[in-house]
């Protein structure tokens, strides 16, 4: 996060259609990532250097605007570092 990710993450059971929802946001995205995680506060959760919010669905429409203000922003340290080296296949 250091360097500008931001990592949305989801309740294991959180619906498909809402999966895919997240999943088209993370698509092609260079500094965002996308997991389930278990021991969630709420459904879906989107961290960034400094930054968190808590959603109930993914149809939030904060998510978009935090991606938009946090992806390799302003508030990162390190912005525009790279992010390679990580486990996982890209979304494409």
């Amino acid at each position: 996060m250091e360097h500008g990710a931001l990592w949305i993450t989801y309740k294991p059971d959180l619906p498909a259609d809402q999966v895919s929802q997240l999943q088209n946001l993370a698509r092609g995205q260079r500094y965002v990532l996308l997991s389930p995680f278990e021991g969630l506060p709420k459904p879906i959760v989107a961290s960034a250097w400094g930054a968190q919010i808590k959603m109930e669905n993914a149809n939030d429409p904060r998510l978009p605007n935090f991606i938009s203000t946090y992806q390799n922003g302003p508030f990162t340290p390190e912005r525009g570092a790279t992010c390679a080296g990580a486990l996982g296949t890209p979304l494409g």
